[in-house]
């Protein structure tokens, strides 16, 4: 049985193109455009009380942009490393994808450690009234610092703001065992992922984060990798691509827009101001997800565990973003006519070079984010200032990735004119 991957139309293309170029990979514009909006959605969401942020798909739905990321990541991973498995066997491949995790791992490090740095020097050389230590619960870091290092280093200390890469380092370690899994059959890969992601659900399987307490991660690397193997059997082309239908797009609408009130307290807010009757109801069904977890241990709306109405809400919601996109993301690419046209094809470019560097822009995002904060601390939170810095940056997140892009492009190994 032929299976037909979601990138294959690229490659054809390619091939009709230049058939040298077949051989090699061919980006899709849908991954990096959406990709590339979720590392504005994630700074958005990083800048300590930034009004930006009430207005993130978080504050209406189950998902939001971290769902984008891993999702979108698994994709990339697809095409990345799948290939190398394909071609040079599961030895080469395994050790390509623990290449991968090791930059993950020293992009972990690297961004810990500097963004403690930059709180400390807050913290030593300002006068700021407060300390931007405590702000990321620090305290016990500085205080007692030799443990702790350790800990860092050996991910048995992995403190909130410092959780999204760990686990992604962990689901990209787990990627030979599904490479292997797929050597016996697709339905043991299928069988594994949804064991694995039971076991976070429903076993209460999970990795330590700090050493003095009980708190484990808050991104559990066991439930998320369920949506990151998605993505990755989407792109490998282990599972079809859905049918563009009527039914299933006014099923997907449906379900985002009637979810919403329960997915997002801002939504239930609003509702029960507008129609008290139906926010009483609401409430009911609110209290009703939070004791059936109780009683089950079985979580329906847990970020941690990465719960079922996480997982079916950011399926409708990719299903409708790949139909918007249209086929081979020509709705993206459509050029349009006149300034509307022009504008569009240059933010468009834009979008697509961050979702191409994302690894670069979410480490520099997540340490500037902070400074970000600390700058509306001292010039004032206004419709005004919360443009300015969300604004500036956007502009740095930018410049990182066509940094990141002139870097990996080697120039200087190019011959000179």
């Amino acid at each position: 049985m032929t299976r037909v991957s979601a990138g294959s139309e690229f490659v054809e293309r390619a091939a009709a193109v230049n058939p040298a170029a077949a051989a090699k990979t061919v980006r899709d514009p849908r991954l990096d455009f959406y990709r590339g909006l979720a590392m504005f959605i994630i700074l958005v969401a990083h800048i300590p009380f930034n009004a930006w942020a009430g207005w993130i798909p978080a504050r209406f739905g189950f998902s939001d942009a971290t769902e984008i990321f891993v999702f979108c990541s698994g994709m990339a991973s697809a095409i990345a490393f799948g290939g190398a498995f394909a071609r040079r066997g599961w030895l080469l491949g395994t050790s390509r994808v623990l290449f991968r995790c090791w930059q993950v791992y020293w992009a972990h490090i690297g961004l810990f450690f500097f963004t403690a740095m930059m709180m400390a020097a807050l913290d030593t050389y300002g006068t700021f009234g407060e300390s931007y230590i405590d702000s990321l619960n620090l305290g016990r870091f500085f205080a007692d610092p030799a443990p702790q290092i350790v800990g860092m280093f050996t991910l048995t200390y992995v403190p909130n703001y410092f959780d999204i890469l760990p686990m992604y380092l962990v689901v990209l370690a787990m990627m030979p065992l599904v490479m292997a899994l797929a050597n016996v059959s697709l339905w043991a890969v299928a069988g594994g992922c949804l064991a694995v992601w039971a076991a976070a659900n429903i076993g209460d399987v999970h990795l330590p984060a700090e050493p003095w307490s009980e708190r484990e991660w808050f991104f559990n690397p066991f439930g998320w990798q369920l949506l990151f193997f998605t993505g990755f059997a989407f792109m490998r082309g282990w599972l079809p691509q859905p049918p563009v239908s009527k039914v299933l797009i006014w099923a997907c609408a449906a379900f985002l827009v009637l979810s919403a009130p329960i997915g997002s307290w801002k939504v239930f807010t609003w509702v029960d101001a507008a129609w008290p009757v139906l926010g009483d109801s609401l409430r009911s069904v609110w209290e009703g997800l939070r004791l059936f977890g109780e009683r089950t241990g079985f979580d329906l709306r847990d970020k941690t565990d990465f719960a079922l109405l996480r997982y079916v809400h950011f399926l409708c919601l990719a299903y409708l973003a790949w139909v918007i996109a249209g086929v081979g993301g020509r709705n993206l690419l459509s050029t349009g006519e006149g300034l509307a046209g022009r504008v569009w094809q240059a933010l468009l470019a834009v979008i697509l070079k961050v979702g191409q560097q994302s690894l670069a822009v979410f480490v520099f995002s997540m340490a500037i984010a902070r400074l970000l904060g600390f700058v509306l601390d001292q010039i004032g939170r206004s419709v005004g200032t919360f443009a300015l810095v969300n604004l500036a940056g956007f502009c740095m997140i930018i410049a990182v990735a066509y940094i990141a892009a002139w870097f990996k492009s080697q120039p200087w190994k190019s011959k000179p004119r």
